[in-house]
Formats: C-alpha cells, sequence, structure tokens
C-alpha cells in the first residue's frame, strides 16, 4: 500500500483550493451579496466568509482573517450586520456558488458522476478535520452539506480550506510573524502576490509594510533589499511544513489511493477555473 506523504497531501489541497478561491473573484459574488445591501469589495468578502460564525465583531474577525488590516476590518464590520444577517448571506454564499461552478463547470459537468464522486472523496476527508483550535472550519462544520453534489463538493474544499488556513494560522504564530509580517515574508518568497496587490486588498498602507520591513530586518529575516535572508528562507519554509503537518489529518484519513483520485477527479474543475482567469494570477511575485 502506497504511504501518503506530507508533499502528497498539498498536491491534493492544491488540487481543490481554486474551486473554493474562485469564490471571492466571482462577479457572482460582490453581485448577489451587493443586492442584500453590502457594499462591494472589503466589505462584502468580509461577511461572506466570516458569516458562518454569526454577526461576530471586527475583533473576531480581524483574529481569525489574521493578516487584513484591524482598521479595514473595522470599517466593514459589524456594519455589515446592519444591512443584513448571517443566515441571508448563508443563503446567497449558496447561489453564488451555483451560478458561477455552473457557468465556469457547464451544467453537464454540475450534473456529473465525476462530480458527485469528487463531492464524496472530498467530504469523506473533511470527516478527519479537527474543530480545536480551528474557529473558521468549524464554523463552517456545523452547517449542513448541501444536497446537490457540486455544492456539496464547494462545501467539503471549503472545510478543507479553513481547516488547513486555520492551521497556517497557528504556523505564522509560532513563527512570531504578525499578520503583516507573514505577508511581506511572503511576498518575499516570490510565491505570493505582490507588495502592491496585498497592501490594496489586505488595507495595509506603504508606510505600514515599510515598517514591518524594518522590523522583519531587525530580526534578521530581511536584507536591505527587500530580500529573505537565509534565516528568513528557513523560517518560511518551517512555516509551510508546519501548515503542511498540522493539515494533513483529512488526506491521511482519505488514504494515498482515494487522495489521488480525488486530485485525478478534480483537475479537470481546477483546469477550467484557471483557463477561465477565474483568479487575479497576474499579480503573483514580487512586484
Amino acid at each position: 500500500m502506497t504511504t501518503l506523504t506530507l508533499r502528497a497531501a498539498r498536491r491534493c489541497y492544491n488540487a481543490l483550493n481554486p474551486l473554493h478561491s474562485a469564490f471571492y473573484f466571482a462577479p457572482e459574488h460582490d453581485e448577489q451579496l451587493a443586492a442584500l445591501g453590502l457594499e462591494r469589495g472589503s466589505m462584502a468578502y468580509f461577511a461572506g466568509r466570516s458569516a458562518p460564525m454569526g454577526a461576530v465583531g471586527a475583533g473576531t474577525v480581524t483574529a481569525t482573517f489574521y493578516n487584513f488590516s484591524p482598521d479595514l476590518v473595522a470599517r466593514d464590520i459589524p456594519r455589515a450586520w446592519e444591512l443584513t444577517t448571517p443566515v441571508e448571506v448563508l443563503e446567497t454564499r449558496l447561489r453564488i456558488t451555483d451560478a458561477y461552478l455552473r457557468r465556469l463547470l457547464g451544467d453537464e459537468t454540475v450534473g456529473s458522476r465525476r462530480m458527485t464522486e469528487a463531492a464524496e472523496l472530498a467530504l469523506r476527508a473533511a470527516e478527519a478535520c479537527e474543530a480545536p483550535g480551528r474557529p473558521l472550519y468549524a464554523a463552517n462544520a456545523d452547517l449542513p452539506v448541501p444536497d446537490e453534489p457540486h455544492l456539496a463538493l464547494w462545501h467539503a474544499v471549503t472545510l478543507l480550506r479553513e481547516h488547513r488556513g486555520d492551521g497556517h494560522l497557528i504556523a505564522l504564530a509560532t513563527a512570531e510573524l504578525d499578520g503583516l509580517e507573514a505577508l511581506v515574508t511572503h511576498t518575499a518568497t516570490g510565491k505570493g502576490f505582490t507588495s502592491y496587490f496585498f497592501q490594496a486588498t489586505r488595507g495595509w498602507s506603504a508606510q505600514q509594510w515599510a515598517a514591518a520591513e524594518v522590523r522583519l530586518r531587525e530580526r534578521g529575516l530581511l536584507d536591505a533589499e527587500g530580500e529573505l535572508t537565509e534565516r528568513g528562507a528557513e523560517l518560511r519554509r518551517e512555516v509551510e511544513e508546519d501548515t503542511d503537518r498540522l493539515g494533513f489529518a483529512p488526506y491521511r484519513h482519505l488514504g494515498a489511493e482515494y487522495a489521488e483520485r480525488l486530485m485525478e477527479l478534480a483537475g479537470p474543475f481546477t483546469q477550467a477555473v484557471l483557463a477561465a482567469d477565474a483568479l487575479p494570477l497576474k499579480h503573483l511575485g514580487k512586484g
């Protein structure tokens, strides 16, 4: 029997995650949440992602989202809950998901046996996700599994994404990287979004970004040019390894054979998402 490795588990996660992430960049997202009275952009995002936790305040969203400016969060939360309710947002999330998956994948794929099997395997993997210390995962896990397979798949992938994301925050806190320092060091790897994109979407100013770079240089993690030092690169590797380890349980539960099958099933779905430019990949890099 083939033993599932941490690297293979990460590959499985990467094969699934675009199906979840495309939700936030779909035009249907802002359109339908704006119809509830929410402002497009950050308010729609904060409300849409935090709704499983209920009408929580800015402090909870800042803590669980980690790398967004507290000032940006406080601008939108709890004001969003004066305009709509978490129940209305959760109902709208499923309508958004149905619309964008049908648009990107087509009705035939949405109704296919491949979709049903992928949903079954992803849900099986999510059975092993752990709630303690994982607030965003736990909140989503309290939601009912949708009946339609494509919505059930999105729900399962959301559970896997938030479970891994919660673990990633544990790894960042262990590395003593605050939310902004996490963004700066991620950008410095060349594998994340650009500093301009992060500043614009996470609410950080150029001055705050520069101050974080100073703190990281003082710790010996960045050099004078803003590149990761050897110690900085090692710390980022440790963060990713800890994230893989903390997010391993669902894929270990699924097993190597079924994890491979899930990647095989989900591959064409993810390829369709990427081919449609449904994610802002043009903003990746160090610029």
